[in-house]
């Protein structure tokens, strides 16, 4: 009788540990926003990668821009059985609907690049957002510590831009409160997008103070702001600075019509957000060297990793060296 009790407390309590757990091989749930940038099919494939090489699998779904699409997405991946979902959210306040649900199933969630807001997260990989837009200003102001300044955000609905606006502004407002420096203009943009910084562009070229530097949100919106410069006359005589080391974009520094730049290590936060999952997936020891960032609602986790600034002096020895461009596309 003994011995059976033995047994039965074994099993119960072997039941009670795996509770929520997943064993190998785990199938991760990705939810990308988009593939509307260059850099998203590096992520996805670089996630994929990793966690295949862990043993797992992965379902990737595009919501092509549209929350209510992306919470379709998270539903169908649940019902499938998936236990860790990592966001790239379409909308930072809409996606925290699909993380409400998530903990309501005992689904682990880890907001990928972009914050969700107003929920309960595991964990946030992204780079240093406000240190990117520290580097964007810091770089222009030594070129030109004097001078006009006008500021082209991201997209309203991703909380990354208000990071970026942070940084620019540890940089810019000492020289502001010096009189060194003028913001002539500073308004978010409703996309990511080149339409958005050629659109904000040809209004900031109608003001009655011309802008000696234009910092732009990410490079798409830079490759606006060069296409209404272009046009004026004015392009490679601004200094424009980007975000994310798109092909065209680097080709654009090579002309000197683009001054830098940044360079994320999309590999090792694809890699961390991997890793990531999968422990959680198979209830392993995480990460626990982290930062915390309010969400609104919670102090959550965050792994941060650092950018770089791409300039025409060192293409050479970052994109291309670590593999993320290639020479000859980038010099043809």
């Amino acid at each position: 009788m003994k011995k059976f009790r033995k047994i039965f407390v074994f099993i119960i309590l072997a039941v009670f540990l795996s509770n929520g757990c997943t064993h190998r091989p785990v199938k991760i749930g990705f939810l990308l926003h988009a593939l509307d940038k260059e850099r998203w099919e590096n992520d996805r494939d670089y996630f994929v990668q990793k966690v295949t090489d862990m043993g797992g699998t992965v379902s990737v779904e595009i919501a092509d821009n549209n929350a209510e699409r992306q919470l379709i997405q998270a539903r169908k991946l649940m019902n499938e059985g998936i236990k860790v979902l990592v966001i790239v959210p379409v909308d930072m306040f809409a996606a925290s609907e699909i993380v409400k649900e998530a903990n309501d199933r005992g689904v682990n969630v880890i907001s990928y690049d972009r914050l969700i807001m107003n929920c309960k997260l595991d964990y946030y990989v992204s780079t240093d957002n406000v240190n990117i837009g520290e580097l964007q200003a810091q770089y222009l102001t030594t070129i030109k510590p004097v001078g006009n300044y006008a500021l082209i955000g991201g997209a309203q609905n991703d909380h990354n831009s208000q990071f970026l606006y942070l940084g620019q502004l540890n940089i810019l407002q000492p020289l502001v409160e010096k009189g060194d420096i003028k913001i002539i203009y500073k308004e978010f943009t409703d996309s990511w997008s080149m339409d958005e910084g050629y659109a904000h562009t040809k209004k900031i070229l109608e003001l009655p103070e011309k802008a000696d530097a234009i910092i732009a949100g990410n490079d798409a919106i830079a490759l606006g702001v060069i296409k209404a410069l272009e046009e004026v006359g004015l392009a490679g005589k601004v200094l424009v600075a980007g975000m994310d080391a798109d092909l065209k974009n680097l080709q654009e520094i090579l002309k000197g019509t683009q001054t830098i730049t940044i360079y994320k290590p999309i590999e090792n936060i694809a890699t961390t957000a991997a890793e990531l999952a999968v422990k959680m997936a198979e209830c392993e020891p995480c990460e626990n060297s982290y930062q915390r960032i309010s969400n609104g609602e919670i102090l959550v986790p965050s792994i941060l990793h650092n950018a770089t600034v791409v300039n025409k002096e060192n293409l050479k020895l970052t994109v291309i060296s670590e593999g993320y461009q290639k020479e000859e596309e980038i010099f043809k």
